[in-house]
Parts: C-alpha cells; sequence; structure tokens
C-alpha cells in the first residue's frame, strides 16, 4: 500500500532531481523510496553501543597474545 508524503527542498534542487529521473527513466519518488530503503536497511547492521564494550576497545593493541599463552593460561587459572 503507498501512501502520500509531502517534502520541502529548494526549488533549484526539485528541478535538477526531475531532470535526473527523466533521465534514469524512474520518478523522483521511486529514487526517493530507494534512498529511504537504504537508509533503513544500513541501520538493520549497525551494532548497539555498550558501555562496557567500548572501554575494552584498543586495550590490546600491540599485546603479544597467541593461541598457546592463551591455553597456559587457562591451564593454570583452571587446573
Amino acid at each position: 500500500m503507498t501512501s502520500k508524503i509531502t517534502l520541502y527542498s529548494e526549488k533549484y534542487l526539485i528541478e535538477q532531481m526531475k531532470i535526473y529521473a527523466k533521465e534514469q527513466n524512474t520518478s523522483v519518488s521511486k529514487i526517493v523510496n530507494e534512498f529511504f530503503m537504504n537508509l533503513l536497511e544500513s541501520r538493520k547492521y549497525e551494532q548497539p553501543k555498550s558501555k562496557i564494550t567500548d572501554g575494552l576497545v584498543g586495550r590490546l593493541d600491540g599485546a603479544n597474545v597467541d593461541e598457546k599463552s592463551y591455553k597456559e593460561y587457562l591451564t593454570k587459572k583452571y587446573l
């Protein structure tokens, strides 16, 4: 189901978008709809912010941690 929306913009921009839409064999409405869809789609993949993880960012930069060292640490801690 479609519905009407009213957008206000600079006259020059509207004229240019109409020309562009005609060149692309589409309508300004379709261009705006695609823009909105892309905008909302990109929001889906943004990770929510967390104060806990934000505080950890960059803590291991330059650290020399490999799998062997990690396994040794776990062995000492739990055995």
